[in-house]
């Protein structure tokens, strides 16, 4: 454990040193989001407003992990301050902060009605959870009401018994625990390693959301598409370390959190997610994918059913606050 420790602090000085900014004012923002994704847009034009307000280049962004600072690290790099900001996920985090990933826990809730519900109890969640962490979180970035499909290399598959003899690309352990439950064999694959992993054969199919699909140029290694389920996720978080956040000055203060909530505001809409999941099928469509028809409300159902097991037993396992958060957002939603 000491040794442990000891290279984790090393790594942090490392990265501290390599990402040391050129004016001591500056605030490096560190986005692991590509440059191409949507949310990256409405980070850049948070920082600009930011800037705008304080008439200075205070934020900077470094955005698709340019700064070599893995996100299943932030809860590690960000208090020690090898960055003054971040983005965060919670679904990333469950390695060092168990209780997070089974706050909100993908295909369990199936409706944007559902959503808001429970949005204002998983922000308050978030919130303390990172403070505990040394963590501020000064900002949100509202994630779309996806709708999360099969995409595969060589054959259509539009049922879980045919996904059953197929390798499923996925991105977080509770959908390995889900589809482990249905009998389909699902490994994590990082996102930036899907396109070489398809390509290659490592996975038969990788489980993506269609609006960010060509994102990482997935309809050049996927022939064939089809979709299985709805998909709410916990907003993206902005988070500074809570001891720089107490130490910074009340005019950056504000100027961030006006620029946050505006930010919230813009990203807050759900009204439009299925015309652009529709026009995102449609342009993968003319890139090459064929769409297949959706997997029978029968799997579709089955899936479900699975995922809310899983929910349960991660809350379980991760023990501490987890089962008590899980509560609160079933009780937000009314469940």
């Amino acid at each position: 454990m000491r040794f442990l420790k000891q290279t984790i602090a090393a790594g942090t000085a490392a990265v501290s040193l390599a990402v040391s900014a050129a004016g001591a004012d500056e605030w490096r923002f560190n986005n692991f989001l590509p440059d191409t994704r949507p949310e990256t847009a409405e980070l850049e034009k948070f920082a600009s407003d930011v800037n705008a307000a304080l008439g200075a280049d205070k934020i900077k962004m470094y955005s698709g992990g340019s700064l070599g600072l893995p996100n299943t690290d932030t809860l590690r790099f960000l208090p020690k301050g090898a960055v003054e900001m971040s983005l965060m996920w919670a679904n990333y985090l469950g390695r060092d902060a168990p209780a997070l990933s089974s706050v909100v826990v993908q295909g369990t809730i199936g409706s944007i009605e559902e959503f808001e519900k429970a949005i204002p109890a998983v922000r308050e969640i978030y919130e303390e959870e990172f403070a505990d962490w040394g963590v501020s979180s000064v900002g949100y970035v509202a994630i779309p009401m996806l709708s999360v499909s099969v995409f595969c290399r060589d054959e259509p598959v539009h049922t879980l018994d045919a996904l059953k003899t197929k390798k499923l690309r996925v991105w977080a352990r509770d959908q390995v625990e889900t589809f482990t439950r249905l009998g389909v064999a699902a490994q994590i694959i990082p996102q930036e390693e899907m396109y070489v992993a398809m390509k290659t054969g490592v996975v038969d199919c990788a489980l993506y959301p269609a609006l960010y699909a060509h994102t990482v140029s997935l309809q050049e290694v996927a022939s064939y598409a089809s979709f299985l389920y709805p998909m709410a996720s916990g907003p993206y978080v902005i988070g500074v370390a809570s001891d720089k956040w107490e130490a910074t000055d009340e005019a950056t203060k504000a100027a961030i959190a006006t620029a946050a909530k505006d930010l919230w505001d813009r990203t807050n809409q759900y009204e439009d997610d299925f015309e652009r999941e529709l026009a995102a099928r449609e342009e993968l469509g003319k890139n090459g994918v064929t769409w297949g028809d959706d997997f029978p409300q029968e799997d579709r159902d089955l899936f479900v059913a699975a995922v809310t097991e899983t929910w349960a037993m991660l809350a379980e396992e991760a023990g501490g606050k987890a089962p008590a958060y899980r509560e609160r957002v079933l009780t937000a939603l009314g469940r």
